[in-house]
């Protein structure tokens, strides 16, 4: 779906050629001039590694979801992953970015026909949450998606906001990723 092209893309602003991770992949993303850091796991999307999702999801402050618009045949497969993700208890009410990636190639799933076969209205429930056309490779949608996390994290109950004017390290999202 390219979510490790997307975290490097961030982490050094260029696009990175990847192989599909086994395990996951961590990175940290600061902002001084904002004043916060950001720690992005990417965590592989293979069937195997699926069933092992679960032992990431503690100390998650915010969930980063990516689909390839390219692949028609496995976007009915990304849904149901999707809600499985927002069904576990651990993860309920946490902020959500869905990225359509892949915008930029032909043939892509237009971010209108993604976000319908989603159908995000009726699964994000009442949490907070963005859809938000993307290409990891050019960047396009990128700072838009993560600005509007950032704006979450800030209004999460309690010491979210305090944490993240301060530049302690508290947020931690886990990605299937000037920043914001």
């Amino acid at each position: 779906s390219g979510k490790s092209t997307l975290l490097y893309k961030l982490k050094y602003n260029e696009a990175v050629v990847t192989v599909p991770t086994v395990g996951f992949n961590v990175e940290m993303l600061e902002n001084k001039k904002k004043g916060f850091v950001l720690t992005l796991w990417d965590i592989g999307g293979q069937q195997q590694m699926r069933l092992h999702w679960e032992h990431y999801y503690q100390d998650t402050s915010g969930l980063v979801f990516v689909v390839d618009s390219k692949d028609k045949l496995r976007i009915t497969e990304a849904k149901q992953e999707l809600e499985k993700i927002l069904g576990n208890k651990s993860l309920k009410g946490l902020p959500l970015i869905v990225l359509a990636n892949k915008q930029d190639l032909p043939g892509a799933i237009s971010a209108r026909d993604v976000a319908e076969i989603l159908n995000l209205r009726e699964i994000c429930g009442n949490r907070q949450w963005f859809f938000q056309p993307c290409s990891a490779k050019t960047g396009a949608g990128l700072d838009e998606a993560f600005r509007m996390m950032a704006r979450f994290l800030k209004t999460a109950v309690g010491e979210g906001e305090e944490y993240l004017q301060t530049g302690r390290k508290l947020h931690k999202l886990k990605t299937q990723q000037d920043y914001w």
